[in-house]
């Protein structure tokens, strides 16, 4: 049967940068020729960086990314990449407007042009507010066997591209994603992809970006499926990396032009020539990281493309002596180097002896930055000249605000990034302070539930252990009950219910938008529902000024969860 090898280019790009990007391309290029690849494939969008949302809607941008793939094709050729047939993805514009597209090089020439034709509009997904779909499929034949594409999407819905080339015949799918990681989400992907290839009748090849991009995140994980829907290869995830597959492919003698489901498919031939046998190379398949690997991987990439491709060299934030901020830290070290992590622990006249010393402890372990600057006495001016003592909430919130006011002269002062070590189950339910905790550009926890704060702290410090490192995370942090420190012993669960019941229920409130007869069928105490529903409805205005934070759930605030601020609806009124 004729060979191809094929190699799958799972690259790092940055949104806008399209002279940087065409360069990654080359690089990368260069490395498919070296390992003797035919055929490579980028993930979508890949020359623009994805998702380029309004950039999409300036012309000189479109103009810029044509132009740039148009360059790119000779730039390839003259590289030593002329006989390389490179899919790379990149934003359109002609006449009917912009549209997510991905071109084929080969011979210092495009030689097919393709659009996305299903255009998703759900999630973290708006791209019916950006491009124009797509109505052909251009099939290429190389070394007589003819390669067919889809973009994305075009294999999350049924129908459409897979299902036409399919009935027109192609002896091999490629197929450029820019598919953003969430948990599990691979547990629907591969299957997904298996039954794709075996609908086209052909092996799919499923290239998927990697990397950080503002608050989403790129796994990767990019693989190659059989017709029989069997896993071939597999690249692993969270690292750029050229995964490179040898295909036996029948060639089927396909040749049918014309209109297959209402897409136009196109045929052009580059050769016909088989490639001179050769000695195939065993297929890599990378294992998948398990669940809290995973979760801490996309964590560590995401802080870590957000600061450096913004220009930060460096990171600060309160050292509390808590779980958030010592998984914070831990993530931040991991991310860019004890170096570049300056840790500032501020105790008030409130904060416990232990605070401090597990404050100082985490630094210890860490090996990053450390510094004390006690706020007591310039929260005592705010108190003393707005007479706020006994006044509750207000002196409380004093504390937190001195404390914001303070890491972002410390960024002012040093160019350092502030951080806000918040987690999901805080911001859902309103329990921070804006203008205190809440200050920072960055938040790495933000979509991720207290209860799993401490199982990514306790599975971090078995990691180290394996290792035989030291345990970054101090036990106690891990282990006493959490607390804000801003009165004399209070504890959080004066003031919310304890966690493992409260995640329960924002799990089905916000990341299942089930209502308040839902959660009462679901065994939740009336009261408890009534309470936890009203504190979240009323800090939408609060999670609307948080710094934007990694996504790792199906539902996260910000990019998937967008409810008005000014809202007459309250899910707990309709009770009936």
């Amino acid at each position: 049967m004729p060979q191809l090898r094929i190699a799958l280019a799972q690259v790092n790009s940055t949104v806008g940068d399209l002279a940087g990007n065409a360069q990654l391309h080359v690089d990368w290029a260069r490395k498919a020729v070296e390992a003797g690849a035919h055929v490579v494939v980028f993930p979508e969008m890949s020359l623009t960086g994805y998702p380029v949302e309004d950039l999409t809607l300036r012309a000189t941008f479109a103009q810029g990314s044509r132009q740039a793939v148009d360059d790119l094709a000779r730039r390839l050729a003259e590289a030593g990449c002329g006989d390389l047939l490179a899919y790379v993805g990149y934003l359109d514009l002609d006449e009917v407007g912009p549209r997510d597209a991905a071109a084929a090089l080969y011979g210092g020439e495009v030689v097919g042009r393709q659009f996305k034709h299903h255009l998703p509009n759900y999630g973290v997904f708006d791209e019916h507010r950006y491009f124009k779909p797509g109505q052909t499929l251009d099939v290429l034949r190389l070394h007589g066997l003819d390669i067919g594409m889809v973009i994305c999407e075009d294999i999350w819905q049924d129908g459409g591209p897979v299902s036409a080339l399919g009935k027109a015949g192609v002896d091999l799918v490629v197929s450029p994603n820019a598919s953003p990681y969430e948990r599990s989400k691979d547990d629907v992907r591969l299957p997904l992809a298996a039954r794709r290839a075996a609908e086209a009748g052909a092996p799919l090849v499923y290239a998927n970006l990697v990397g950080g991009q503002d608050d989403l995140v790129f796994d990767g994980d990019s693989f190659v499926v059989g017709a029989d829907g069997e896993l071939r290869a597999r690249a692993p995830q969270f690292t750029e990396h050229l995964l490179v597959v040898d295909l036996d492919l029948p060639a089927g003698g396909h040749g049918a032009e014309g209109s297959f489901g209402g897409l136009a498919v196109r045929r052009r031939t580059l050769s016909t020539s088989p490639v001179p046998e050769y000695e195939p190379v065993p297929a890599p398949i990378s294992e998948p990281l398990s669940e809290e690997a995973e979760v801490w991987s996309a964590l560590v990439v995401g802080l870590r493309d957000y600061v450096h491709k913004n220009g930060f060299r460096s990171v600060t934030f309160g050292f509390s002596g808590g779980i958030d901020s010592a998984v914070s830290a831990a993530l931040a070290v991991d991310a860019l180097g004890r170096d570049a992590v300056y840790g500032v622990s501020m105790p008030s006249a409130y904060s416990s002896k232990h605070s401090r010393s597990d404050a100082a402890e985490l630094a210890r372990r860490l090996g990053c930055h450390f510094r004390t600057e006690p706020i007591e006495d310039m929260v005592r001016v705010y108190v003393d000249r707005l007479k706020l003592a006994g006044t509750g909430l207000a002196e409380e919130n004093i504390q937190a605000r001195v404390r914001g006011m303070l890491l972002m002269a410390l960024s002012n002062l040093d160019g350092h990034l502030v951080l806000a070590t918040g987690n999901k189950t805080e911001l859902a339910v309103g329990y921070s302070t804006i203008y205190g905790d809440a200050v920072g550009g960055f938040a790495p926890i933000k979509d991720v539930f207290k209860t799993y704060v401490w199982e990514l702290a306790r599975w971090r410090n078995a990691e180290a252990e394996k290792r035989g490192e030291m345990p970054p995370i101090p036990e106690n942090s891990i282990s006493k009950p959490p607390s804000a420190e801003l009165r004399p012993g209070q504890l959080d669960t004066d003031s919310l219910p304890d966690y493992p019941l409260l995640d329960d229920i924002l799990d089905d409130y916000v990341e299942g938008d089930r209502g308040y007869a839902d959660l009462l069928a679901a065994g939740f105490d009336a009261e408890t529902i009534d309470r936890v529903i009203r504190m979240v409805d009323r800090a939408e205005y609060k999670r609307r000024q948080y710094p934007i934070g990694t996504k790792i759930t199906f539902k996260a605030f910000g990019r998937d969860r967008r409810l008005p601020i000014t809202n007459g609806w309250r899910e707990g009124d309709q009770r009936g």
